[in-house]
């Protein structure tokens, strides 16, 4: 059998602080010109649970990180029961936003696109509130639809396919709701994968866990969650047709988001969250099931002293491992990859290519 001809992928993002090996593959494409000297791009994504900011200059056809900002500020906390932001949270997330803001301006960034999902999607007050950031820090945010949000998350973190399979499922859990897709990862003559479907689930670990309390969950109360997001999940169907290739092995998972970052570092027992040890890192199904056992089994307490969990994601993170419980009953697959990269990555990505497109076109133009 002649050996498959395997596409070229982007740089893989450099690790917080450091720099990416230099890419000198070639390139005959206008849109790869060569990254200015002044190009600053930032991505901001305000999440229900999380708001994150990567700001990054390109390099060859991936890019080098060199500020960033993470911090939990929960803007959908309560949402479950009324519908709208509460003050606290509002106030915590303004607060996070002001950082995100200076840091832009510090960075005398030249592009920028900053984005806000579920929480403010769903929220009664998502617009008033978005209209109170714009004031208070500058930051004007976009609402993106569940979508472009399934789309970012993909071209974050797509280079981590495995170009041998015959399908991927790229999951996004997030605080609110929580993003699938169904890819072939071997796009047209060689391109780039093709998503031939996706969904958006407006449940995600912030919502479960009011529901069904995160902090203690007992084994019943564990099954009835996984059933009751297995339930959802079954209702999409397989309008693509590759239910057939994950019932046959052929196909493997490819995680972002917090839950299976968490997952990884706990299998790994690592003493403090190590990027460069869990971005890529491959995990059996029996792994996950192993150490989401584990964590159900423990304490509030015992699982805020994981390392790789804290405080902050303790009464989440059993939540988190329900929702990939049950995609891993309802579509099997003995293989999940982790990817600490994703809806950042993705509009970074998105922005470089616009950028370089845009270069092209003026220098075409002339």
């Amino acid at each position: 059998m002649a050996k498959r001809r395997r596409r070229r992928r982007r740089t893989p993002v450099a690790p917080e602080g450091a720099q990416a090996a230099p890419d000198t593959r070639p390139d005959s494409s206008d849109n790869c010109l060569p990254p200015r000297a002044e190009d600053r791009f930032a991505a901001l994504d305000l999440g229900t649970n999380n708001c994150r900011l990567l700001i990054a200059s390109p390099r060859g056809r991936g890019f080098r990180v060199f500020d960033a900002f993470s911090r939990i500020v929960r803007l959908g906390e309560g949402m479950s029961a009324t519908g709208a932001l509460s003050e606290a949270a509002m106030a915590r997330t303004i607060d996070a936003l002001k950082v995100c803001a200076e840091k832009i301006a510090r960075r005398a960034v030249t592009r920028r696109r900053c984005i806000a999902t579920q929480a403010c999607r769903a929220a009664s007050n998502g617009a008033e509130f978005l209209a109170r950031v714009r004031e208070e820090t500058g930051l004007d945010l976009e609402i993106i639809t569940p979508a472009e949000e399934a789309r970012l998350a993909v071209i974050g973190c797509a280079e981590l396919l495995d170009e041998d399979s015959d399908a991927g499922l790229i999951f996004d859990i997030g605080g609110g709701s929580t993003e699938i897709s169904w890819v072939r990862p071997r796009g047209a003559n060689g391109g780039a994968p093709d998503v031939v479907a996706w969904t958006s689930f407006a449940f995600g670990v912030v919502s479960l866990s009011e529901t069904f309390g995160g902090r203690d969950l007992s084994r019943t109360t564990y099954g009835e969650l996984v059933a009751a997001v297995r339930r959802e999940i079954a209702s999409f169907g397989d309008p693509a047709g590759v239910r057939p290739v994950f019932a046959a092995g052929g196909g493997h998972y490819l995680g972002t988001s917090g839950t299976v970052t968490s997952i990884a570092g706990v299998h790994l027992r690592l003493p403090r969250y190590r990027r460069d040890a869990v971005d890529g890192l491959w995990l059996s199904a029996g792994d996950v099931r192993d150490v989401t056992e584990r964590l159900r089994a423990m304490s509030y307490d015992e699982r805020a002293a994981e390392p790789c969990i804290g405080a902050e994601r303790a009464d989440l993170v059993v939540c988190g491992c329900a929702i990939l419980d049950a995609l891993l009953l309802e579509w099997p697959a003995s293989r999940v990859r982790v990817a600490d990269r994703g809806l950042r990555e993705g509009i970074l990505i998105s922005l470089i290519d616009a950028d370089r497109a845009e270069r092209a076109q003026t220098r075409r133009s002339r």
